[in-house]
């Protein structure tokens, strides 16, 4: 008998960027949605995150504008999907050495230095939207210096899930 598998199956870096685009749904930010999927040497995944207020703060307080004092903007406030993905693994630093991170926006210079720290060794991203920054610069001088990979995923098929 002759086994005839699907062809039209998701490969794992599909799979995992769209652990994290589904993760992005969970954030209240109004113009940007990040999130993130942390997966292990053996392709399974540690952790996910999305952008969004700290523990603790009501998000219906929380300021999402983008222009103006810094006080009253969300980038004093807002913690990045990469950074909640790292904050919210609850198992062995020694896992995170060698992992991977899907994310939906190349990293800035802080989550960088979070994903450095953590030992993780690629970044998969999907848009570089704001290479231009000095942020994302900064970004990718220090993860090349520290020999954490990046790879822009390319992703060929629209992904839906029917939640009916």
């Amino acid at each position: 008998m002759i086994n005839k598998q699907r062809k039209d199956y998701l490969s794992w870096d599909e799979y995992f960027m769209a652990i994290a685009r589904l993760s992005s749904m969970r954030s209240k930010d109004p113009n940007t949605q990040v999130g993130a999927c942390i997966v292990g040497h053996d392709n399974r995944i540690l952790s996910i995150g999305y952008n969004g207020a700290p523990n603790g703060f009501d998000d219906k307080d929380f300021p999402w504008e983008r222009v103006g004092d810094m006080q009253n903007t969300k980038y004093a406030y807002v913690c990045h999907g990469e950074m909640n993905a790292i904050l919210n693994y609850r198992g062995s630093r020694k896992d995170l050495e060698q992992a991977r991170i899907y994310v939906d926006l190349f990293p800035c210079n802080e989550c960088a230095k979070l994903i450095i720290q953590s030992g993780i060794k690629e970044v998969v991203y999907l848009s570089d939207k704001y290479k231009d920054t000095d942020g994302v610069k900064v970004s990718k001088k220090m993860l090349k210096t520290c020999g954490v990979k990046t790879r822009k995923l390319k992703i060929d098929k629209n992904i839906t899930i029917n939640l009916e």
